[in-house]
């Protein structure tokens, strides 16, 4: 019987996780697949603030280019007035595309992508990701795209704005965002002194 030889694991120097202190300063992305009723795919890109922990945007279709993740993108910055320094994501296929890459390069946007089969080092967008395949997607049949896209936007906001989440001191993501606005204004404001 031939032995085979074990691979020596590569010493590679660890960087820490991106931990950002403020709202939209990093978010995160990545892709969840799922099923209509009748067994159409459904390809679900969900973007998350890694900060307040809040959903800013799930796309649902049956597939989702490079070209469509840039759009969708534009579509938050645009609702949100504010665009990230950083998004954190896995090496998938529409995450390397060149579209991709040529829309984070015009905005000054970086690109930070994690290492091949560590998803720890995106545990918040794993972390939501599980949530909402238990809150939502195993708990819904999806008749359609159409329903699917309803049902899941649904979803999102009661998960943004009524369900409080332990990691955020038992405050829903946009309860934490709104508290963490105020102190950001706070320590920018002028001091006014009295004479």
């Amino acid at each position: 019987m031939r032995r085979r030889k074990r691979k020596r694991a590569v010493s590679v120097a660890r960087t820490p996780l991106l931990r950002p202190a403020r709202p939209d300063e990093a978010w995160g992305l990545d892709f969840v697949s799922d099923a209509t009723w009748s067994g159409r795919k459904l390809r679900l890109l969900t973007i998350v603030d890694l900060y307040t922990r809040e959903a800013l945007a799930i796309e649902v279709d049956t597939s989702l280019s490079g070209v469509r993740v840039a759009r969708v993108l534009d579509q938050v910055i645009a609702e949100r007035r504010a665009q990230p320094q950083a998004i954190v994501m896995d090496n998938g296929p529409e995450l390397t595309s060149r579209a991709l890459d040529q829309w984070a390069y015009e905005r000054g946007v970086r690109l930070r992508f994690i290492a091949p089969g560590k998803p720890v080092q995106s545990c918040f967008v794993e972390s939501f990701n599980d949530k909402f395949r238990d809150e939502c997607l195993n708990e819904h049949w999806f008749t359609s795209l159409y329903d699917a896209r309803a049902k899941v936007e649904t979803w999102r906001r009661d998960y943004n704005a009524v369900r409080p989440h332990q990691s955020l001191g038992d405050r829903t993501p946009e309860e934490f965002r709104a508290a963490a606005a105020a102190r950001l204004e706070d320590k920018t404001r002028p001091a006014i002194f009295s004479q």
